[in-house]
């Protein structure tokens, strides 16, 4: 069956949106990524479920994306299906001082309406530009702070469709890391608890966080966060930035002035113009500070 009957078939049965050769450079916050055979998104669980069973009827890789952050997808595209969880999974529900939250609720989002309950803890989240799901599998966290921190309780689908709830005692959270990570699943929602607190007092804490942000971190380009993980006891951006990497380019790809372990793009940059530039400065830290800087963007692709 051709990319084109898969289409035709997905689109007649199901009733989220269903792109062919969509261009992944859309759906990155990079804006890199050459074309998925077939993207939908589903706007419920029962969609995601009927997509998942369909896929699996007839053979076909399914590679599951949120936001789009922390992604580097390669320039030839994704083969298969590309699931992108969102709105339609994006239900908030706030129970005193517990918040269920769907997988592709924004984290800017949940952090705000954590403010307006009075529930604290959840600031950090607020300039984070990923959805839940992402963030729960990869610890996703700033300023000392991580979302596993706040777990009671994550529900999940396999690749076939069948259900699970783990408690929080059944997972291992670590810097940039979460087991959900090895289990095969797709994240659906999460049960969340803060701390009580004055909204007031919430909203100053997440403004200070969020102005720090934008003074440090390149916001006005297209960027993926941070590129590497901070290796123990130290700061990818600093170690980067000492061997001399800072501003280093590589075609519309260049380290950023402002935070070297950040890459940005300058415009029309593509996945191996980045790949060249992660290597660079793998190899130029390695050599310089006998340091492997491990990255902490996920490759999604055929690279």
């Amino acid at each position: 069956m051709t990319n084109s009957d898969l289409y035709l078939e997905l689109h007649r049965s199901m009733k989220c949106p269903v792109c062919i050769q969509e261009p992944m450079c859309n759906h990155t916050s990079w804006r890199i990524g050459g074309p998925a055979d077939i993207l939908l998104k589903p706007r419920d669980e029962q969609d995601l479920r009927q997509a998942l069973i369909y896929a699996r009827q007839q053979g076909l890789p399914v590679t599951v994306i949120g936001n789009g952050t922390n992604l580097l997808v390669a320039d030839r595209g994704i083969r298969g299906i590309v699931i992108k969880i969102g709105p339609g999974l994006a239900d908030i529900e706030m129970r005193d001082q517990i918040i269920y939250a769907g997988a592709g609720t924004p984290l800017p989002l949940l952090a705000r309406k954590a403010m307006q309950a009075g529930l604290a803890g959840f600031e950090f989240l607020a300039g984070i530009p990923g959805n839940v799901g992402g963030a729960l599998v990869m610890n996703a966290g700033a300023n000392g702070y991580a979302i596993g921190e706040l777990v009671r309780q994550v529900t999940a689908c396999d690749y076939a469709g069948n259900s699970y709830t783990f408690k929080a005692q059944e997972l291992a959270f670590s810097y940039r890391h979460s087991s959900l990570a090895q289990m095969n699943i797709i994240v659906t929602g999460v049960v969340l608890h803060g701390k009580p607190d004055l909204a007031e007092e919430i909203k100053n804490r997440m403004e200070l966080a969020l102005a720090w942000r934008r003074q440090v971190q390149p916001l006005e380009y297209p960027n993926a966060g941070s590129v590497f993980k901070n290796p123990p006891g130290d700061s990818a951006g600093r170690l980067i930035e000492r061997a001399g990497c800072k501003e280093m380019r590589v075609g519309n790809i260049q380290v950023s002035p402002r935070h070297a372990n950040f890459i940005v793009n300058l415009g029309g940059g593509t996945a191996s113009d980045v790949l060249e530039i992660v290597e660079q400065i793998q190899y130029t830290v390695e050599k310089k500070f006998g340091i492997k800087l491990a990255l902490e963007v996920q490759k999604l692709g055929e690279f």
